[in-house]
Parts: structure tokens; sequence; C-alpha cells
């Protein structure tokens, strides 16, 4: 039990490992490789992410896996000062190719985070599982 006043110590921030079905065994299987796949719709030509059978744009089921560079530039973001396991930042990040992905910014000065900073891929260990797609400044 602690005493009024007392500060604890952060908890540490448990990453859950992803769930894996049939439609994202590929992508999971990639990342343990250290490759981040999105999905490109061969009809309309669009870009999208999560990468999934059919394009959430035309629902056309003429997609392909392709392999992201890992480049990406902050879109939004938000800092979460309040939190059992310290401060964290949620973002979305535009992949070099064109998707948005919501991620953590991760590894970072928080103060130097900006919209259209550049970012870049980084992964993190799960617990159990493959690993998890972040990004950091780059």
């Amino acid at each position: 039990m602690s005493e009024p006043g007392e500060k604890k110590a952060p908890a540490v921030r448990k990453i859950f490992p992803p769930a894996v079905n049939t439609e994202t065994e590929r992508f999971w299987k990639a990342a343990e490789e250290g490759k981040l796949l999105y999905g490109y719709c061969l009809a309309c030509n669009e870009p999208h992410y999560y990468p999934r059978s059919f394009c959430p744009f035309c629902f056309s089921e003429r997609v392909e896996w392709r392999q992201a560079s890992g480049d990406a530039t902050v879109y939004a973001y938000s800092i979460m000062y309040r939190s059992p396991t310290g401060p964290y930042t949620i973002a979305y990040v535009e992949l070099a190719e064109g998707p948005r992905i919501l991620t953590n910014l991760v590894d970072c000065d928080f103060e130097k985070i900006a919209i259209d900073a550049a970012a870049k891929l980084v992964w993190k260990p799960s617990d159990g599982g493959a690993p998890v797609p972040f990004f950091t400044l780059a």
C-alpha cells in the first residue's frame, strides 16, 4: 500500500501479441521478417492500410500486397500525459507510399513532434507474438 503523496513508478507498457487469422497471417509473417506490408488496388490504383482481400475504396478484389519503405510523415498526433504507464503519443503517419497508419510515436522527444515531421518505421517485440510496427521521428 502506498502512502499519501507517494509517487509510484509508471507501470511498464505491455504490447499484446497481435491476433493472427487467415486474412492477417501473411502480414504478421512479413512483420517477423521486418517487412511492413500495405494493400494496393490494381483496379483504382489506391494504396490502403491495413492490407485486406478487397479495396476499401472501390471494393475490387484485384488487390496486391506491397512492401512499404518505412518512411513516413506525421499527419496528426496527440500526446497522452495521463497514463499509468507514462506519457505516450498516438499518431497517424502517412507512409511514403500513401496510406495512413494509426500508430504510436516511440523513442523520441515529444517536444520535437510536429505535423509533417519525418518519421521512420521501428519494430517493437510483442508479448509472445509477432513484432508490432511503430514509428519514431527520423
